[in-house]
């Protein structure tokens, strides 16, 4: 397939190194400060390279994208809240010209979940967004596949940043803010990391996974119950340990709630993973728990996700 990029960070860049990989065509790259378009395909390599010397892509127009040969548009610009912008506007306007989209921005399908659906069925393009939830981990697959109604509970650990923070207390009796600045030293963590330790990256990913299971309702990050680990004090984690327990921020959705906070696990169990891992667990009415874990983000994490759902497109 031939692929347009918009977004040309982590996600969007280790999309455009692999895309030949994988047997697509790199079309377009588009990102704040301009565009880099050719129909024939790009030469990503200097296309790259060109942006990391000089800050952006190239000098082409990036409305030049709507003329440029593509089969799907990969939407991978930060995500927003709200009216989800620009991010939304990428998708609406691929889908008014029956484009595919496969999106790794939260913001679309989160905040505008409603908006996005209505607009793919007046389209002959399709939209996908397995990245948008635990980067290479098939969440969204799996729903998929074992069928929504079959669902009962999903949860989770979903923030890497969050859960890098918690399993070094746990281990190295450390307060939370040398742990941070520990984590922004080593680059899991960002300068701001409000997104990440407040519990809204994990709650935007839950609203997601309700928004897939949910049959006619339409969730919003204002429908989630969110409580984060800023404040949560190392004796918490030395008192959990007594008791062979440790403490993760946990993302569920159930009976049609969403909520993320900081949970007591069993610090043997399964939703005890460390380090930057993710897990989550389905709870389904006929096949009991099932587990998948795994890196929840990076550039070539989230990037396989994409190429997963071209294929699908593909398929």
């Amino acid at each position: 397939m031939n692929v347009a990029v918009v977004g040309v960070g982590a996600v969007g860049s280790a999309v455009a190194e692999l895309a030949d990989e994988h047997g697509h065509t790199v079309t377009a790259l588009v990102d704040s400060s301009g565009a880099a378009v050719d129909s024939g395909g790009l030469d990503v390599t200097a296309t790259l390279d060109r942006k990391n010397e000089t800050g952006a892509v190239g000098d082409a127009d990036p409305d030049r994208l709507d003329a440029v040969a593509h089969d799907v548009l990969v939407e991978a610009t930060p995500t927003t809240l709200g009216d989800a912008q620009p991010g939304f506007g990428h998708v609406e306007a691929a889908l008014e010209r029956d484009r595919n989209v496969v999106l790794a921005n939260k913001g679309p399908v989160a905040e505008r979940y409603g908006d996005v659906r209505a607009l793919a069925a007046e389209s002959e393009g399709e939209v996908r967004f397995e990245a948008t939830v635990g980067g290479a981990i098939p969440v969204l697959s799996t729903i998929e596949d074992v069928g929504p109604a079959q669902i009962t509970a999903v949860r989770g650990v979903l923030n890497g940043t969050a859960n890098f923070i918690l399993s070094r207390m746990a281990a190295e009796g450390l307060a939370y803010e040398h742990v941070l600045a520990e984590a922004q030293d080593l680059g899991v963590a960002e300068t701001d990391p409000s997104f990440d330790v407040e519990g809204t990256d994990a709650a935007l990913k839950c609203v997601i996974v309700a928004n897939v299971l949910a049959d006619g309702r339409e969730y919003t990050l204002a429908d989630a119950t969110v409580e984060g680990i800023r404040d949560l004090p190392t004796g918490a984690l030395e008192l959990a340990a007594e008791t062979n327990r440790t403490i993760r921020l946990v993302g569920e959705v159930q009976n049609g709630a969403v909520r993320v906070a900081p949970r007591l696990v069993p610090e043997n169990g399964a939703m005890a993973v460390t380090g930057t891992q993710n897990i989550v667990q389905f709870e389904t009415r006929h096949a009991g728990s099932l587990y998948h874990s795994g890196r929840g983000a990076g550039g070539p994490e989230t990037a396989s996700a994409i190429f997963a759902d071209i294929n699908r497109l593909d398929g």
